[in-house]
């Protein structure tokens, strides 16, 4: 007998239990969806400096190669959000990651500085299936007791990406041309689409709208914008990623210039501070189910204060240090904020992911383009000021929310 996707409902505070195999698939599958999303992302940030000099732009113009991907990434994630209530989960993060992985090999045969761009912002278009989709299906899918795990192996999917496009992309370089490199990444990506489809069974919640409704999404979004907690948590996303993501854009820039003068596998290298990240996110999230998420959420911003403060100095291990613990503080931080998306949103869980992360990458866009000005007009110190100015109202809306019993 054939048995309906709809048979297959579960009631609403039932879900999949840390320990089992479904939860365990689950988990790698979504690494893998974490994994695809941040190296093809972020691959592009060591070579800013490498493209500054091929195209003949600027720092804050070279930085357009991200800061595109990022904000289309933005804009598509309502449409992404919206069709995630009304389509399959699973399928459509697959073809998000598919035709991510061949636009991002597209972009090596670019002819131009304008036409990489178009594509590196249809690269990040596309990607929009996969994050607002991914939380959305954990928060739906998982038992609460295992969430905060869960959700702490995918952002850690993210930071190994994040890690593997950063330095994989450096070397590569080196080695052979930026092109090559991008490749590269494009390929490895293909294949961890397939892994991720091979691992993630499809949703078990079906969703009650089959077509497509605009007045419902438009109240649904409004519904958690008139939340009186979850537009914090918007903003912290926002703030954090900004100061992390402006640090690691101009870094690069730093270290290139004298005394430091650093070849770009070197500089690569210290984006290994990636496995810190990789570690802390999936710390925070079993942190956060054991002793709240506002102590967990204040520790994660205090380390990247910390190290933002490490690398006004001038020893190179200083400034490494520095970069590592604002890599652990900011992973913290998105763990645990990513977390209380799906824990704080009451129903349509995938448009308030949505949200979270139209703010999480506008900030990463527009801040981190903003931070590219601030370094050409006021160097690293600058830079430093302009993100603890960003971690400041991160403060406040930790704040905020610990007020209001989150």
């Amino acid at each position: 007998m054939q048995i309906s996707e709809s048979s297959l409902s579960i009631p609403e505070k039932q879900g999949i239990f840390p320990g089992t195999r479904p939860y365990w698939a689950i988990s790698v599958a979504l690494f893998m969806a974490g994994f695809s999303t941040f190296s093809l992302l972020y691959c592009v940030q060591p070579l800013l400096p490498v493209f500054a000099q091929h195209f003949q732009v600027g720092a804050a113009q070279s930085s357009l190669v991200l800061s595109l991907s990022t904000a289309f990434l933005a804009l598509s994630i309502f449409l992404a959000g919206a069709l995630s209530e009304n389509l399959g989960k699973r399928g459509l993060m697959f073809v998000s990651m598919l035709l991510a992985a061949a636009l991002n090999i597209a972009v090596a045969y670019a002819p131009n500085w304008h036409s990489l761009l178009v594509l590196r912002a249809a690269e990040g278009f596309v990607l929009g299936g996969v994050p607002a989709v991914a939380m959305a299906y954990l928060a739906e899918e998982i038992d609460t007791s295992g969430f905060g795990l869960s959700m702490g192996i995918y952002v850690g999917g993210t930071a190994f990406g994040g890690m593997i496009g950063r330095v994989g992309m450096s070397f590569l370089y080196e080695q052979f041309s930026w092109q090559t490199a991008l490749i590269t990444i494009g390929v490895i990506d293909l294949v961890a689409a397939l892994v991720f489809f091979l691992l993630l069974p499809p949703a078990r919640r079906v969703l009650s709208h089959q077509k497509f409704d605009l007045r419902f999404h438009l109240r649904a979004w409004k519904q958690h914008l008139a939340d009186k907690r979850l537009p914090w948590v918007f903003l912290i996303g926002f703030v954090a990623v900004g100061a992390f993501v402006t640090v690691y854009n101009y870094a690069g820039f730093r270290l290139m210039q004298s005394p430091y003068a650093l070849s770009q596998t070197k500089i690569g290298l210290i984006f290994m501070a990636y496995v810190f990240g990789i570690a802390a996110s999936s710390l925070a999230g079993g942190l956060a189910d054991r002793f709240g998420r506002n102590r967990v959420l204040l520790c994660g911003l205090s380390i990247s204060l910390v190290g933002l403060l490490l690398t006004l100095l001038s020893p190179l291990l200083a400034i490494i240090v520095g970069i590592i613990l604002i890599t652990i503080g900011f992973f913290m931080t998105h763990s645990v904020a990513s977390g209380l998306v799906g824990r704080l949103a009451a129903g349509n869980k995938g448009h308030a992911s949505a949200l979270y992360l139209l703010a999480y990458y506008l900030g990463s866009s527009l801040l981190g383009s903003a931070g590219g000005s601030v370094w050409q007009s006021h160097s690293w110190s600058g830079v430093v000021l302009f993100c603890l100015l960003l971690l400041a109202i991160a403060f406040f809306a930790v704040h905020t929310l610990r007020h209001q019993r989150v």
